[in-house]
């Protein structure tokens, strides 16, 4: 059973619950300061923390709604990948501008490729995202932590919702010291979702999320362990991808075509849209799908639907309002 949307609409109360992808808990020392040393669970590891992290490395841009509700994008002194303009208001941009890039090459699956040494040089006391060449053991080595989002571990998250939002935020909360300004950003989401997911859509209708390669390659489907479950269910459609228990797949143009979707959303991580909408309208066959043939297609920048961060409320609201009826 998923757990129901109707669960987000607690008192800010129950706001200091242990994250479900990243469990958090104090444990007490003799001359410790605030709640440190603090030890954390991240993908099946214990991460300590002596105190508040103060040089962190950006390695994925999921993190930075988080730290800017917390005040602590200041802390960043570093950041890799890509960081869409249109995710961010002004000031988190502003911010953003600030902090150093040491790199924003991808590859076409929008995976980050950076030289572990450039990272490393940087002297972090906490990386945030783990990529192919720069893994926890790998910094772990060298004594540098690294925190992923729950989501995006091996593992997964068995039931993705917008309540691993609030536990997500509960949690860097711990981390940096910020567990009021932790719990304020919880109660100010929670009215967010009430609020977007308080009228059913007018009808129902099938739909599909997907991560085309530009230019010609694999094409990537989410199931029912992914964030975009929870949007496609609060945004009135029927997730044709509901019987796949993965978050990620790869799936082929004659499946698409078999499950016929009203709708696609098509993730990206930069770039073009018009690109990624041709990804998919060129595949063989494309336009036997009732949503390439209806044009009911939506280009969408990644974070907006994974993993679970505040932006995922911003690409509900896109999404419900791009296909409202």
């Amino acid at each position: 059973m998923r757990r129901p949307l109707v669960a987000l609409a607690t008192t800010a109360a129950v706001l200091a619950l242990s994250a479900c992808g990243l469990n958090a808990a104090e444990k007490p020392a003799e001359g410790g300061s605030g709640p440190y040393p603090l030890t954390v669970e991240n993908c099946g590891a214990e991460v300590t923390f002596d105190a508040a992290p103060e040089h962190v490395v950006l390695l994925k841009s999921a993190a930075v709604p988080y730290l800017a509700s917390l005040g602590v994008l200041d802390r960043v002194t570093a950041r890799a990948g890509e960081y869409p303009r249109a995710y961010y208001d002004d000031a988190t941009w502003a911010a953003l501008e600030d902090i150093p890039a040491l790199t924003g090459k991808t590859d076409t699956s929008g995976h980050l490729l950076v030289s572990k040494e450039v990272v490393i040089d940087q002297e972090p006391d906490l990386v945030l995202g783990e990529v192919d060449n720069l893994s926890r053991d790998t910094l772990g080595d060298v004594g540098i932590p690294l925190i992923e989002e729950p989501a995006m571990c091996a593992a997964g998250l068995d039931e993705p919702g917008f309540d691993d939002i609030r536990d997500q935020m509960t949690t860097y909360g711990e981390i940096f010291d910020r567990s009021e300004e932790a719990a304020a950003a919880n109660a100010a989401l929670e009215e967010r979702v009430a609020a977007l997911t308080a009228e059913p859509a007018a009808r129902r209708r099938t739909a599909a999320v997907l991560y085309p390669t530009v230019g010609g390659g694999v094409t990537y489907a989410y199931g029912t362990r992914s964030m975009a479950h929870p949007i496609l269910e609060a945004a009135g459609f029927e997730n044709v991808f509901a019987d796949t228990d993965e978050r990620v797949f790869e799936v082929t143009p004659e499946e698409l075509i078999g499950r016929d979707p009203d709708v696609l959303i098509l993730l990206h991580s930069a770039g073009d849209p018009a690109k990624v909408a041709e990804a998919v309208t060129a595949l063989p066959g494309a336009q036997s799908i009732a949503a390439v043939r209806e044009d009911d297609l939506m280009p969408l920048l990644f974070n907006y639907v994974e993993p679970p961060t505040p932006l995922a409320l911003d690409g509900l609201e896109q999404v419900r309002a791009r296909f409202a009826s």
